[in-house]
């Protein structure tokens, strides 16, 4: 059995991610991330008390469900953000996920060794207190209210964000949608042909970016675990089963969280120049650069770019489709994601056995097309502004 509790989180969140999309975009960003907040905190706490291996896995599993919906933070923060700064203020947010799993690690460095797993869980799920009271005291999204027809509530929103900058509205009228006639389908996020090849780019994207991110984790584990060399072959691969329950060391937890802060680098990189060198450019050279990295595996190199380029394609699937089906689209592409998280296990510790080479070279060669892909994206959404409806995004690819 390879990593089955952290496949069926991946599993749980292929599920949730377009659900909880499309339900942001139902009924509210904001109600959607307290809903969220209260599943991870109910089954997060849930599954402490798991009495057998079977209970655990399907409470984890429930859990990955709800992890699916984390995404639509995006959503609503970009939906607050002007245009010209927002690739940046988006990048900086996403140093608390690395600060987060920092404090997970260090939380389990204390508490394992102690109190066992049972309380690690209890205390990963407290913060989720706090979140829902955050959560609570957020504005809704102004544009999700356009896009619902709900005129007065929106401007409710854009007054309070006038007032918070001591800015007063700029004169003139807003126009809002229809209400639930511009509720968004799945079938919108193929209505042409434009539309259709950026969903299909996007999604393969996606899933080769969590292919080799994961699978960047998992190979220099298993590389290095199993005492490879840097000209490893398989002929010295060390047969020992790692599929045992094994606790960690404090000198493991002290390398996850050196490994996990690797990824500040490339968050800088993102940070520095996705506002002036754009999206897509910013996500392929950092593709490009990441498989060239993973190359390097031969002499040794660390973990690459990847997680720098994660954090620019989450800023850029938000801001290319419209307001009612924006959390959707961001929400398939998550749950497509994940399909490469459950397979890259396989390739890294299955396939790594059999040949080393072909391993690494198979997951640059992917992160590559990657990068190309990113290229034949239609639209750059650098400098543009959110856009509320279908026919809005139909003319920015006209004129793309």
């Amino acid at each position: 059995m390879i990593r089955a509790n952290t496949c069926v989180v991946f599993v749980g969140y292929l599920i949730g991610s377009p659900l909880w999309g499309k339900f942001a975009d139902v009924y509210g960003r904001k109600t959607a991330l307290i809903m969220i907040g209260l599943w991870l905190f109910v089954f997060g706490l849930l599954s402490s008390f798991s009495p057998n291996y079977i209970w655990m896995l399907l409470l984890r599993g429930l859990v990955g469900f709800g992890i699916g919906g984390t995404a639509q933070t995006v959503v609503l923060y970009s939906e607050f953000l002007p245009s010209t700064v927002r690739g940046f203020w988006m990048t900086l947010v996403s140093f608390s996920w690395i600060l987060g799993v920092v404090w997970v690690v260090a939380v389990g460095y204390f508490v394992m060794p102690t109190l066992g797993w049972r309380w690690l869980l209890v205390i990963s799920a407290m913060p989720l207190i706090i979140f829902i009271a955050c959560c609570y005291f957020l504005p809704e999204s102004a544009y999700y209210h356009v896009a619902c027809g709900n005129k007065e509530a929106a401007l409710d929103t854009l007054k309070l964000v006038a007032k918070t900058n001591g800015k007063s509205l700029p004169p003139g009228d807003l126009k809002v949608g229809s209400g639930s006639g511009d509720r968004g389908t799945f079938v919108e996020l193929y209505s042409d042909r434009k539309t259709t090849i950026t969903t299909s780019l996007l999604l393969f994207i996606w899933f080769a970016m969590a292919f080799v991110y994961y699978g960047i984790v998992l190979l220099t584990t298993e590389l290095f675990a199993k005492g490879h060399s840097c000209a490893a072959t398989p002929a010295n691969i060390d047969e020992t089963c790692f599929d045992s329950c094994q606790l960690l060391t404090k000198k493991d937890y002290t390398k996850i969280i050196i490994t996990t802060l690797a990824e500040f680098p490339g968050h800088l990189i993102t940070l520095g120049i996705i506002d002036y060198a754009g999206r897509k450019l910013t996500i392929s050279i950092q593709n490009m650069l990441c498989a060239g990295s993973i190359l390097l595996l031969f002499i040794c190199t660390k973990r690459g770019l990847i997680s720098g380029a994660f954090q620019a394609i989450y800023i850029y699937t938000p801001e290319v489709y419209p307001t009612h089906v924006r959390g959707m689209g961001l929400g398939t592409c998550g749950s497509i994601a994940r399909i490469g998280c459950i397979i890259t296990p396989f390739v890294a510790q299955v396939f790594l056995d059999k040949s080393p080479t072909a391993t690494i070279a198979l997951y640059a060669f992917v992160c590559f097309l990657a990068a190309v892909a990113i290229i034949f994206l239609p639209i750059e959404t650098k400098g543009r502004n959110l856009v509320s409806q279908l026919k809005e995004t139909k003319s920015a690819l006209k004129s793309s």
